[in-house]
Parts: C-alpha cells; structure tokens; sequence
C-alpha cells in the first residue's frame, strides 16, 4: 500500500499547528526555567499563568505535561500533581464542554466582530454617498442596518450565554479538582495508595 501524501494547503496547515505546539511547548519550557531561577515553587498553575498557554494545553500536549511532571519537585505543598494524572472519562467530559464553550465563544466573537466591521463599512457609504441616493436607497440601507443591528444584539446574546455556560463548566472543573484532591487526601489519611 503506498503512503498517501497529504495536498499542500493541508500538510502547510499541519506544518503550521505542529510549529505553534512547538512554540507553546518551548514557552512552557521557559517559564519553568523562570520559575526555577526565580527560586518560585513550580505549580501546573505557576507555569499556565506564566507561560500563556492553557491548562487544556498541558493536559493533551505529552511534552508540556512531562515539563512540567519533571520540574514539579517531590513533597513539595504546589505540586499540584492531581492535574496532570490520567484523566477520567468524567473529567474528559467536562473539559470538552468547557472546549466547545470556548469555540463557540471565539466564534461569536469573530461573527461579532465582522458585523460590527460591515455597520461600520454601511455606515460610512451612507455618509460619502447620502446626498446622492434616492429615497429608496436610503431605506433598504437603513433596514439592512436595522437587521444587522438585531443580528448583532442576538449575537451578543448568545455570546453572554456562551461566557455563562464556559463560567459554569469552568466552576464544575475547579469543583471537580477540588473534590479530587480531598478524596486524595483521604486516602493518604487512611494509608492506601491512590
């Protein structure tokens, strides 16, 4: 069977994501030497805040999540380890949700974005170009931007949903770890091994 070699705008796509985990991966790796030389404890939430990258990121990146797995040093009170075990499908679920939360917010910012950019293009032909129009004109512009600016309100409708909902999930995540650890902690109580 011959190897399929993939089309050019998809293997400069795959190129450019590959160099981006690269990049994220190698901010990740400074950052713990900024932590480390700054004689800072090293935490997953250390490193997130300081390197600019997600705890998403650190979860599903096996080189990230080995940085930071190694420089976590052993006893130590911000290790934070809970995050960086296998996830559970429980977990997984609730992270997906708080991914598609997150597109689906970046996407209604993006759609926003672009009506604002075309009232605003709307807006300025209306005032280059007012004397010369008809009556007419005149009106289907001002109902075009009439149902823009409704668009636009539902738009940022659903985007205060979206914040709402990505809140939730990221609340139900903190909880999620929270719990984790006690339940840990009980078990060290007890003297069982997780």
């Amino acid at each position: 069977m011959r190897e399929q070699i993939p089309p050019p705008k998809t293997a400069a796509a795959l190129e450019a994501r590959r160099q981006s985990t690269q990049a994220k991966v190698g901010q990740v790796r400074d950052s713990i030497a900024e932590l480390k030389l700054g004689k800072a404890p090293i935490s997953v939430a250390a490193v997130v805040r300081r390197a600019g990258v997600s705890r998403t990121f650190l979860y599903e990146n096996p080189d990230a999540r080995a940085l930071v797995a190694n420089a976590v040093s052993p006893g130590s009170p911000a290790q934070d380890r809970t995050s960086l075990r296998p996830d559970t499908p429980h977990d997984t679920a609730w992270r997906e949700r708080a991914l598609n939360a997150e597109d689906a917010l970046k996407a209604a910012h993006g759609e926003i974005r672009t009506q604002r950019n075309r009232i605003a293009q709307l807006m300025g032909q209306i005032r280059d170009l007012e004397t010369q129009w008809t009556d007419e004109s005149i009106e289907r512009i001002t109902t075009e931007n009439t149902n823009l600016k409704q668009r636009l309100r539902q738009l940022t409708q659903d985007k205060r949903t979206l914040e709402e909902r990505l809140q939730a999930a990221r609340s139900n995540s903190r909880f999620q770890d929270r719990r984790i650890s006690q339940l840990e902690a009980q078990l060290l109580d007890t003297g069982q091994t997780p």
